[in-house]
């Protein structure tokens, strides 16, 4: 089938990526393990540009070689929401011991930018299925509007350990994205793109 592929950068990253040793993710080599039969035609992966923390300054620097290293993949479209950064105050905990200002930050448009284009995809008969790179609840309307109003079918990669109760009784299908498959799916360690050549961030 005709397969599109919408990826929840963060939600992906946070589900089973960080922590590992799989950052250097390849999503297309990711999908063709998981999606061995489908003709995979366009990927679009969902994210927004992350800023300096005062303990991770370097941390734009490796996502910004991470997305230069996604967009070697020829079907592969990036689509950006924002990163917001702002101090609020918070309770301590326990509850009752006074406030504190932290810093809070927030990542904002990529589920509102992934329901849109699989909204909009559907509508435009771009894909015969559709995948859903997430585990993200709010997506639950969007996804039915495609298989109920579209006809389409959605499956789903989880990348989390339990899939959301909310999804499963909308799609087609359910896959965990496991290890094995993250350690069989990551890039060369040196790529080459229309720039030249660079490398896999030294501490990944």
């Amino acid at each position: 089938m005709k397969t599109n592929i919408y990826i929840d950068g963060f939600n992906l990253y946070y589900g089973c990526v960080k922590g590992t040793p799989y950052k250097w993710l390849d999503v297309a080599k990711m999908c063709r393990l998981l999606l061995p039969k489908d003709n995979i035609h366009r990927i679009k992966y969902f994210t927004a540009l992350v800023t300096p923390r005062p303990k991770d300054p370097d941390q734009p620097l490796r996502q910004k070689a991470f997305l230069r290293a996604l967009r070697t993949i020829p079907n592969l479209e990036i689509i950006l929401g924002t990163f917001l950064s702002h101090e609020v105050t918070m309770p301590r905990s326990p509850i009752g011991s006074g406030f504190v200002k932290v810093i809070k930050t927030e990542e904002k448009g990529s589920d509102v930018n992934l329901a849109t284009h699989l909204l909009l995809d559907g509508f435009r008969n771009d894909y015969e299925l559709a995948i859903v790179v997430s585990n993200d609840s709010d997506l639950l309307l969007p996804i039915r509007v495609v298989t109920e109003q579209f006809g389409k079918p959605v499956g789903l990669l989880n990348p989390q350990r339990d899939p959301s109760v909310a999804l499963i009784p909308h799609v087609l299908f359910v896959k965990n994205i496991r290890q094995n498959v993250l350690k069989n799916s990551q890039f060369p360690p040196v790529l080459t793109d229309k720039h030249g050549k660079f490398s896999k961030p030294a501490d990944w």
